[in-house]
């Protein structure tokens, strides 16, 4: 593995690639936002964009994919700001936790929206979260189907000509360099990024899952979601900064505290569902890295730490292993704790991996005197 010079990364996270200065490509993306975006020139084709949903409109502006999280906050409010008449819709986590619940009910009374919440029987989900998981080391892959699919077929059964996502992944992240410009969520952004592991929803059909089963996770066709609605990532509009996010959040009435905090160093975010965390524990398995990396490597890029103070705070906080959360999951799928462990170990990264005696460890690891278990 080779680590940004600059934040936390490696080369084994996806879409990462270290360039000859040692720099990732989410530091490369992170300058050229500086360098080669103009933000008065990107305010001003979101207000035309805004214009056209308006004249557009038969009822509603946009739907805000809203979870009741910080980002979802900040989306909401800047699309009030616009005079955006907007329609929030959620997929229901089936394990929504009460700070997610309170905060996505205060986001609907205080900031004044129309909203579903919608609910897939808990029992498919089950099926189809225990079917991935095992299949490709994934809890995430349901959610990630709903997040997407539910507010895209709403809007064009509903007519509705936008949808607002909240940051672009490969400019904050790492991607290509046409990746990290783009500005709009299409079914083909969604095929590579959609964190489906590259497959469709008719691939899961089969076993016990049936076509009827999963359609609350099947998108639309391609030409009536590219006719009917546009779908764009409104950090490609307006700089995005997840802090501010939650302090924006915050000011209109977000709650959150250090006693909500599941993984990583960022006490606002992922807080809203019990299973969220489990996506994020697994890259451990297969990439090296731990929520931690990631939240500590935006922060080195927005000059909210130092790499060095960085790699002292994941050296204090350690592994960080969701164990209530993992019994939560275990006990929601039907089985023993030891099957989500004995599932996670087929999926080690051994490119990543090394067996020392009877402890796995990572060779030239980034952090000095990591407590290897």
């Amino acid at each position: 593995m080779r680590y940004c010079q600059r934040c936390l990364l490696p080369d084994s996270r996806p879409n990462i690639v270290i360039n000859e200065a040692g720099m990732c490509t989410a530091c490369v993306g992170h300058d050229e936002k500086e360098k080669r975006i103009d933000w008065s020139a990107r305010r001003r084709q979101f207000e035309a964009i805004v214009s056209e949903a308006k004249r557009q409109r038969a009822g509603y502006d946009c739907i805000v994919p809203v979870s009741g999280g910080k980002d979802s906050w900040y989306q909401v409010v800047t699309c009030r700001r616009f005079d955006l008449k907007v329609l929030g819709v959620t997929w229901r986590t089936p394990g929504r936790t009460p700070i997610g619940q309170r905060n996505l009910d205060l986001l609907v009374s205080r900031l004044g929206i129309d909203h579903i919440d919608y609910t897939i029987d808990p029992d498919v989900e089950r099926r189809f979260m225990k079917a991935t998981y095992e299949r490709v080391g994934s809890t995430a892959v349901p959610m990630h189907f709903a997040l997407f699919a539910i507010p895209i077929r709403l809007a064009v059964r509903l007519q509705i000509p936008l949808i607002v996502w909240g940051e672009n992944p490969q400019l904050e992240y790492g991607g290509s360099e046409v990746e990290r410009l783009a500005v709009d969520l299409d079914l083909k952004w969604l095929r590579r990024h959609g964190v489906n592991n590259q497959t469709s929803i008719r691939d899961w059909v089969g076993g016990d899952l049936s076509a009827a089963d999963l359609a609350a996770y099947e998108l639309p066709d391609e030409q009536s979601f590219s006719r009917r609605t546009r779908s764009i990532f409104l950090g490609s509009f307006f700089r995005w900064d997840s802090r501010e996010n939650a302090e924006i959040a915050k000011a209109h009435g977000f709650e959150f505290g250090k006693q909500d905090l599941r993984l990583g160093t960022w006490d606002f975010a992922d807080i809203d569902c019990e299973f969220v965390s489990l996506h994020h524990f697994l890259k451990w398995y297969k990439f090296g890295i731990t929520r931690a990396f990631d939240n500590l490597s935006v922060d080195i890029r927005r000059g909210y730490i130092k790499r060095d103070e960085a790699i002292a705070e994941l050296s204090r906080i350690g592994l960080q292993v969701p164990d209530v959360d993992i019994r939560r999951f275990a006990a929601f799928v039907g089985k023993p704790e030891q099957w989500f462990w004995d599932v996670a170990e087929q999926f080690r990264n051994t490119k990543v991996w090394q067996r020392r005696g009877q402890t796995w460890v990572i060779p030239d690891f980034l952090v000095p005197n990591w407590r290897w278990t």
